[in-house]
């Protein structure tokens, strides 16, 4: 009987594509407190106690009123304005963080979880100690406070996302998070994200499943919502969208991610965005800069 390793999902997305945490705000919350959205940032917000209210405006594809009656995490992948209301005004019941996500709304991640994220503290095993931690950074200042905070939070983020694959039972959306949950694809998704330059063919995907090539191109398709050679296409660029960002030469990532040329990138990168390398990078270095979100307060 062959015992298989044990995979990590997560590590190899998240070595590609970081997220980075920044806590703005510790302590209580009253009134209505207004969250506005930055383009390109989420927000993941942690109430110890009490109960509260959480709206959306009108259009934003989110139930307007959402009530809180329980310790709970409140994640928000994308950007998206909302409010709490009558949220605890005493003690430092709220701890939130800015998620900026590399990539922005094209982390794969983030295409992948839905808009919205409240569960219960209870429900999510291991993050005992992590939130400990958290509340007693934010309580009190001592060296380093901010940035061992930021990093707690990016902690918390992957115990919730790893909670979320391990929920057998869950309904999760169509995408990533779904097909990393099959323990099947999941083995070929990993490989594909940890290997991207590999001359992958649908054979050599499938036996990194462990199926045959029809079960798995039909599974595939039908957690991930593309073709693996899609998805695979996607991965690649989205990773040189990022390289580019940093400076990488085309040629130079053309071979690391499996093209024949630098050309042959370009092609497809232009096919998919509809400009150019070159164009696509000028229009992203004269974007203005996000300026960091804080909480507005009324009624306290």
């Amino acid at each position: 009987m062959t015992v298989e390793a044990p995979l990590d999902r997560l590590s190899p997305l998240f070595e590609r594509f970081r997220v980075r945490a920044s806590l703005f705000h510790a302590g209580p919350l009253c009134g209505v407190t207004h969250f506005d959205a930055r383009p390109g940032r989420g927000f993941l917000h942690v109430m110890r106690k009490g109960e509260m209210q959480i709206r959306h405006a009108g259009g934003s594809g989110l139930v307007a009123c959402i009530a809180v009656r329980e310790p709970s995490l409140v994640f928000y992948p994308r950007p998206l304005a909302h409010d709490f209301h009558n949220a605890p005004a005493e003690g430092s019941d709220f701890v939130c963080a800015t998620l900026d996500f590399d990539a922005g709304e094209a982390h794969p991640l983030v295409q992948a979880l839905p808009p919205l994220v409240v569960l219960p503290l209870a429900r999510v095993d291991g993050i005992a100690a992590t939130l400990a931690l958290l509340f007693a950074e934010a309580e009190r200042v001592r060296c380093g406070q901010r940035l061992l905070a930021d990093r707690l939070f990016e902690v918390l983020l992957l115990q919730l996302l790893r909670w979320m694959l391990d929920q057998r039972d869950a309904a999760l959306p169509l995408g990533l998070l779904r097909g990393l949950s099959d323990p099947r694809l999941a083995r070929a998704l990993t490989a594909l994200h940890a290997r991207p330059g590999e001359a992958w063919s649908l054979e050599g995907m499938a036996a990194a499943a462990g199926m045959s090539r029809s079960r798995f191109a039909l599974a595939f398709k039908e957690a991930v919502g593309q073709t693996p050679a899609d998805y695979l296409s996607h991965w690649r660029l989205a990773i040189a969208r990022g390289e580019l960002r940093t400076g990488k030469p085309l040629k130079a990532l053309a071979a690391e991610l499996g093209y024949a040329n630098a050309s042959a990138l370009s092609r497809r990168f232009t096919q998919q965005t509809g400009q150019s390398p070159r164009a696509w990078l000028h229009l992203i270095k004269i974007a203005d800069p996000t300026p960091r979100p804080s909480p507005t307060q009324t009624g306290c």
